[in-house]
């Protein structure tokens, strides 16, 4: 029996960074994709450990076409990162995973902002 390895697209490791949001366009549609209750419950499943969109449809009770795209909506907006699951049988799996560890939105008197904080990004390990 294979065990399945996770490859990440980017396997430098890196600390955490923070970028603030300022044009419309972009705080509109995190906050729209924020506002979708799938999106969030991807979002909260691909914290841990990095799943296969059918892993993603099953734990956030999807069906298979909205969780490809949620999916796709959410490596859009840079909340989701994708990489590849290596199988020993040669069938090969994108799998997905996080990309953020907080959302923040302040509203002042110069404006408003969003403020992402993106996670370290580790070397690709083994899955169990």
């Amino acid at each position: 029996m294979s065990h399945p390895v996770s490859v990440r697209t980017d396997r430098r490791s890196s600390p955490p960074s923070e970028e603030t949001v300022h044009t419309e366009g972009e705080i509109s549609e995190l906050l729209a994709v924020m506002d979708d209750e799938d999106c969030r419950a991807v979002l909260e499943a691909t914290g841990s450990e990095p799943l296969s969109a059918k892993e993603i449809a099953q734990r956030c009770d999807l069906a298979s076409s909205t969780a490809y795209r949620k999916i796709d909506r959410l490596v859009d907006a840079g909340l989701l990162t994708e990489g590849i699951r290596i199988s020993g049988t040669g069938k090969h799996a994108s799998e997905y995973r996080r990309s953020v560890d907080r959302i923040e939105l302040s509203i002042g008197d110069a404006g408003t902002e969003l403020q992402v904080e993106r996670g370290s990004v580790d070397q690709a390990q083994p899955a169990d």
